[in-house]
């Protein structure tokens, strides 16, 4: 009985399927003359019915076949073509995703091991990751043991638990080889043992996320009373980088710093000047408590809704003005700051009184 298709020759089917009835020959032959029905035109099932080779037994040996056949091609052991030949079918078939250079190495050390479809599974995934690599990890070679034993040797890096470490190292070992694979195993070993190392500390990191968390820092004329000459004298202050970093470190009359309020922020040349309540034109309360004057140099232009540091009999003063002054503006008040207020707990109404 023949069999074919439109394009081409006939093939007689018979003497292939009565070798697939009676399994004649090896499992290699069974799977070319799987495919070569294949290509007659008969369909898995048809095979199946006429043979007792089931559609997946089919697929099985016909990729393995053809995984075989490339091996041979490259060069395989002796030992290793004739243990094929009779059995290892569903091993060399989970070879079928390997190069062919590394389906013939994979092949020799599986021969070599003894081991089992299970097994080969395996040695090829862990083959086929490892070929990716542009080159083998220190230690190893392009060897399908070695792969293995790379594979072992990262999930020992990923345990914790002491005995499955212990246990992922013996199975590394137990596939590795090359002598520098097992060294590198090796180590781990001697880790486990070892003491264990004191891990760095975590920096502590802060992140300045609001405008107010980065200080604006301002120079101090002095305490009221002063010349207001004095105005002219305190340095401009200059910063720079991302935290505003004070360059002018030659200034007598010292510092002070504030959070970065959008009042003091938008200040283009301020200066501080330390005094009481009684130094303001306006009587805020009856107590004299200390204060510092945030003036703004660069304001100079009057307006109506601002007060304004001006020159008095050579001192200075802060003062209001509801027409354009005729003296000369020095600088504008920008912002009052009170020191926090201590709370008497005695006191009810220190506990809700709000501020001025």
């Amino acid at each position: 009985m023949t069999e074919s298709t439109d394009n081409q020759s006939p093939i007689d089917t018979a003497p292939l399927l009565l070798m697939l009835r009676r399994k004649e020959s090896n499992w290699v032959e069974w799977g070319k003359a799987c495919q070569q029905l294949q290509k007659a035109g008969l369909n898995p099932q048809d095979i199946f019915e006429r043979t007792g080779f089931e559609p997946i037994q089919q697929n099985q040996i016909m990729v393995a076949a053809q995984v075989f056949d490339s091996m041979i091609g490259i060069g395989i052991a002796p030992a290793t073509e004739t243990h094929y030949q009779r059995v290892g079918s569903d091993s060399l078939y989970e070879l079928r995703i390997l190069s062919h250079e590394d389906r013939a190495a994979t092949a020799d050390y599986l021969c070599s091991r003894n081991i089992d479809s299970e097994g080969s599974k395996e040695v090829a995934k862990a083959f086929k990751e490892f070929s990716y690599m542009r080159q083998p990890p220190e230690g190893f070679t392009h060897h399908p043991g070695d792969a293995v034993a790379y594979q072992y040797w990262r999930y020992v890096k990923q345990k914790t638990d002491l005995t499955e470490k212990t246990r992922l190292i013996a199975r590394g070992l137990m596939f590795a080889h090359s002598q520098g694979a097992r060294s590198q195993i090796e180590k781990l070993l001697t880790d486990l043992t070892a003491p264990p190392k004191r891990t760095a500390p975590a920096l502590p990191i802060y992140r300045l996320e609001a405008d107010e968390e980065l200080p604006r820092t301002i120079a101090v004329a002095g305490t009221f009373p002063i010349a207001s000459s004095i105005l002219a004298d305190v340095p401009k202050i200059a910063t720079t980088g991302s935290f505003q970093i004070v360059n002018n470190s030659n200034w007598a009359g010292g510092w002070v710093s504030f959070p970065g309020w959008g009042v003091l922020c938008k200040a283009e040349d301020p200066i501080a000047v330390i005094g009481d309540r009684e130094n303001l034109p306006l009587k805020i309360s009856n107590q004299a408590a200390e204060t510092i004057v945030i003036l703004d140099r660069h304001e100079t232009e009057w307006n109506e809704f601002s007060y304004f540091a001006i020159d008095r009999d050579g001192k200075l003063a802060i003062e209001w003005f509801d027409s354009p002054p005729t003296v000369p503006i020095l600088a504008k008040l920008v912002l009052v700051i009170h020191p926090k207020r201590p709370i008497d707990p005695d006191n009810p109404k220190d506990l809700w009184e709000l501020e001025d």
